[in-house]
């Protein structure tokens, strides 16, 4: 039975997103910015979509501004929202970002600004105690995920952006919702950037989002530059059937939130009983990190040989980040994890298509592997 439980690293793209998007393929393939009729279309879609994201987030639709997914989005919001802000030179970031976060706030720093990297507390949490005394009067930048994408822990990142803004009002909040969006409500209250993408929620690869609030637009500079599109903040010709895939999947997936969060709870509970007849298992994601995701270390075989084996078998989960390419976790190093808990992680994710069979497949598949690697390790 083949089980696919990797749907940190990419979903399935719904069927009604893809028929959506190849009758706008193939029938609605104007450009939005041309002035005939096809064009006129094409640009309607194209503020239906935006409108639809927006409902999502309850912002203004004027704030959204496509993608081609949600490492572009960070790297938007970062390089050019620094910009808007010359009192000082201070950021602030969590210790288990993305990639698309980390590097660009590394290249930032190598040109001047003063980056300050907070490590997470040891269940995987924000420490917004120990990121609050870093701000002062010249912090202009406070960055953070709201969803671990490796652990599933869920951040209070409206806490974070509102004890901030009580600190420094002109300090630019950054969240990076890639994981959160769709999984767990999201208040906008005090966050001046958020980012999104398409492919976490049965949406295609290469469409995301990013909210950027009205607050930042007059003097915000994009790291890029062309044509008019987004407000001239994202340039380059929209892509239409993408944006409506992806506001097709989120319209769908708005209105079972609640019926989606208490199956996934019931895999997770599930997954987690039968990890108890390992002895030899260490559960990295606390009780309260999000239920589509379930991080473990078995401690005794490496990730990769795992992975290999339970591919074989049809079983399809990660050992970290997807944008890591097969490198070690990055959360659970920041954590202070072992060695040892660290070489052996792997990240179970599930989504609404998930069954209990599915559980139950990897389970047996992993009893198989454990026995089996084990005896040959021996």
């Amino acid at each position: 039975m083949e089980a696919y439980l990797d749907n940190s690293a990419t979903t399935q793209c719904s069927q009604a997103a893809a028929d959506l998007m190849m009758r706008l393929l193939r029938e609605d393939y104007g450009n939005p910015s041309s002035l005939h009729n096809r064009g006129m279309e094409a640009e309607n879609y194209v503020k239906e979509a935006r409108k639809r994201i927006a409902q999502t987030l309850k912002v203004n639709e004027k704030e959204i501004y496509f993608t081609s997914g949600g490492s572009e989005s960070n790297n938007l919001a970062l390089l050019g929202a620094v910009q808007t802000r010359t009192f000082g030179k201070g950021i602030v970031v969590s210790g288990f970002e993305h990639p698309s976060v980390q590097r660009p706030l590394e290249r930032l720093a190598k040109q001047g600004y003063d980056v300050t990297v907070v490590a997470p507390r040891a269940d995987g949490t924000l420490d917004i105690t120990a990121m609050l005394e870093r701000v002062d009067k010249n912090t202009i930048l406070v960055a953070c995920m709201m969803v671990n994408n490796e652990i599933g822990t869920r951040n209070d990142v409206e806490r974070l952006a509102a004890e901030v803004k009580r600190r420094n009002s002109r300090t630019i909040v950054h969240v990076d919702a890639v994981q959160a969006w769709m999984r767990v409500p999201i208040k906008l209250d005090n966050i001046d950037t958020l980012s999104v993408s398409g492919h976490k929620i049965h949406a295609p690869k290469g469409i995301g989002a990013l909210y950027l609030s009205d607050r930042l637009v007059q003097a915000f500079q994009p790291p890029y530059l062309g044509g008019e599109q987004e407000r001239q903040g994202r340039p380059g010709t929209e892509n239409l059937p993408y944006a409506m895939g992806m506001a097709a999947a989120a319209t769908r997936l708005a209105k079972t939130m609640k019926s989606r969060d208490t199956a996934m709870r019931a895999l997770n509970r599930q997954l987690r009983e039968g990890l108890k007849a390992f002895p030899e298992v260490v559960i990295n994601s606390p009780e309260n990190a999000v239920p589509e995701v379930l991080n473990f270390s078995e401690m005794c075989i490496k990730s990769e040989t795992m992975l290999a084996f339970l591919a074989e078998e049809q079983i399809y989960v990660s050992s970290a980040s997807a944008c890591g390419r097969g490198q070690p976790s990055h959360t659970l190093a920041a954590m202070g994890r072992d060695p040892l808990a660290i070489d052996t992680a792997i990240r179970v994710s599930f989504c609404a298509d998930n069954t209990p069979e599915d559980v139950d497949a990897f389970l047996n598949r992993f009893e198989d592997g454990m026995k089996h690697l084990q005896r040959i390790k021996k």
